[in-house]
């Protein structure tokens, strides 16, 4: 596979900013329709959780929504080719931002997140977009040379130093992401198949060592409730809290049947027994009260949503643009796969949550930025084939 040749004529900004009416009009359906569903899911399901204020997680998530379409809007209206001028400011942020975290109080346990006035910033949530934006213009610089192994190393060399700082927060989901973004980023920019194929063998054998190598010399890399999640995977009924949280999860979605068993009759949801269910389990609440049917509903939100970014993907103005929708629909991809797969009991519990349905204020302005950049990429897109006379279809 050849990477895509570029025009510097195509990274030119157009004058002004960018007509609105130019937008996707079925991904921002997508996305307020995932809104929607995590509102009516955190009041079902949190609506006892907080004790005299049955509203506060619907309130913060809708505030949360709103912040964030206001900045989606603001991105879809710039041209995201000029923030390849600025990778080295892009990465270097977000080394800084996950270093910072180091130097915080504890919460929970976990160095992930920076204390603001009425808000967490959780800095590896945000690393992602980072990472996305800065690692594209990186391989753009460098497309004509990613038949050199060199190049290629060096590239998913940028994607690993910040999930390396990720994990010992610890966030091995997120240090995952990071990981998938920096092989999807290489895929498309035309890396060929056989060094893709080296790299997968050495990421397999470097968890092989963290897993089984590492323990067996009395290093132990993993965290004991990692461990935990790992076992969980394998033996849920011997794996002491995580066994418990992946059993409810199942007994949730399984009890749920077609149509749900609605507010009042939820009792894994309602009664607590099902943890985290308004951010790591809340695909298990949606299953247990709106069954297969509530289910279905947002798995169908999410496909359009990697529709539209895959369809936003092929028409780019540049490769740039390309690499961005490419690294987002990584993005959303993987943490939906995963995070349901935990649900349903065929991934290990990683902690990544589901996008624009997890209650967070972190992820959810992280995909609106996303989401923002792929509205960029397209109506950039439009702008382009306009001036050479074309139209676009959907």
């Amino acid at each position: 596979m050849s990477a895509i040749p570029i025009h510097p004529a195509e990274d030119s900004a157009p004058a002004g900013r960018a007509p609105l009416t130019l937008i996707d009009p079925l991904l921002l359906l997508g996305a307020l329709g995932l809104v929607a569903c995590s509102l009516i899911t955190l009041h079902s399901a949190t609506s006892n959780t907080n004790p005299g204020h049955p509203l506060y997680y619907v309130e913060r998530q809708a505030i949360y929504a709103g912040i964030g379409i206001v900045v989606a809007v603001f991105l879809a209206r710039i041209d995201y080719s000029r923030l390849r001028e600025y990778k080295l400011g892009l990465y270097g942020v977000m080394i800084v931002l996950n270093l910072v975290v180091f130097a915080m109080p504890a919460i929970r346990g976990a160095h992930r997140w920076i204390p603001l006035p009425g808000f967490l910033v959780q800095s590896s949530e945000f690393g992602k977009v980072l990472v996305i934006a800065s690692l594209a213009a990186f391989a753009v610089d460098r497309a004509r040379r990613l038949h050199e192994r060199r190049t290629t190393a060096r590239i998913m060399l940028l994607a690993l130093i910040p999930a390396l700082l990720v994990i010992p927060q610890p966030d091995l989901g997120t240090a995952m992401v990071y990981v998938a973004i920096g092989f999807s980023l290489l895929f498309l920019a035309g890396t060929s198949w056989k060094q893709i194929t080296a790299l997968l063998a050495v990421f397999v054998a470097a968890i092989a060592i963290v897993l089984a190598g590492a323990p067996a010399l009395g290093v132990h890399v993993l965290k004991t409730y990692q461990v935990q999640r790992l076992t969980a995977f394998v033996d849920p009924a011997h794996a002491g809290t995580s066994g418990y949280q992946l059993q409810q999860s199942l007994i949730a979605i399984g009890s749920g049947e077609k149509t749900g068993r609605g507010v009042a009759n939820a009792t894994q949801t309602k009664l607590n027994y099902l943890p985290a269910n308004d951010t790591d389990f809340i695909f298990a609440a949606v299953g247990e009260i709106y069954g297969f049917v509530g289910a279905a509903v947002v798995l169908s939100l999410y496909a359009l949503l990697i529709w539209r970014a895959l369809r936003i993907l092929t028409i780019a103005k540049n490769l740039y643009g390309t690499l961005i929708a490419g690294g987002i629909l990584a993005m959303l991809t993987f943490e939906v796969f995963v995070n349901v797969g935990v649900t349903l009991g065929i991934m290990p519990i990683t902690g990544v949550p589901l996008p624009l349905m997890s209650y967070g204020g972190s992820s959810v302005l992280v995909t609106f930025i996303a989401l923002g950049l792929l509205q960029s990429i397209h109506i950039q897109a439009r702008i382009a084939s306009a001036s050479k006379g074309r139209a676009l279809i959907f």
